[in-house]
């Protein structure tokens, strides 16, 4: 057994699209034939933390773990996200997230990304 590290302490500080308040460790990465299919990371945004508006390259689902924060779609209409929720974002949707208090999440990318269908959507 190994056992690694994936906090905010070994991460990367991220300032991209206006990034702020905004660390990220890269996970895992699966490659088929030297292409990377599949990134996942651990985000964290402290207190008052954004993650700048930019168009998602791939498929991309935001996977919240502690806190809570908002995040926006294509229509930029803020929609609160807590512990427990994911967001979904489809290749070149406009996509921001942003939070007051704090929040960490699970970040998962790949041209091959879906929802397991058994997953209720949050309006539901």
């Amino acid at each position: 057994m190994k056992i690694f590290r994936f906090d905010k302490k070994v991460g990367k500080q991220v300032d991209a699209y206006h990034s702020k308040h905004f660390t990220i460790t890269p996970i895992s990465r699966i490659l088929e034939a030297q292409v990377e299919v599949m990134q996942i990371a651990y985000m964290h945004l402290a207190k008052d933390g954004v993650i700048g508006g930019h168009e998602a390259t791939v498929s991309q689902m935001l996977l919240v773990v502690e806190g809570e924060g908002w995040v926006k779609g294509e229509d930029r209409n803020p929609v609160l996200i807590k512990k427990g929720q994911l967001a979904m974002w489809e290749p070149g949707e406009w996509h921001e997230t942003y939070t007051e208090d704090g929040l960490a999440a699970i970040n998962i990318e790949s041209d091959q990304l879906e929802p397991f269908k058994a997953l209720p959507l949050l309006s539901e």
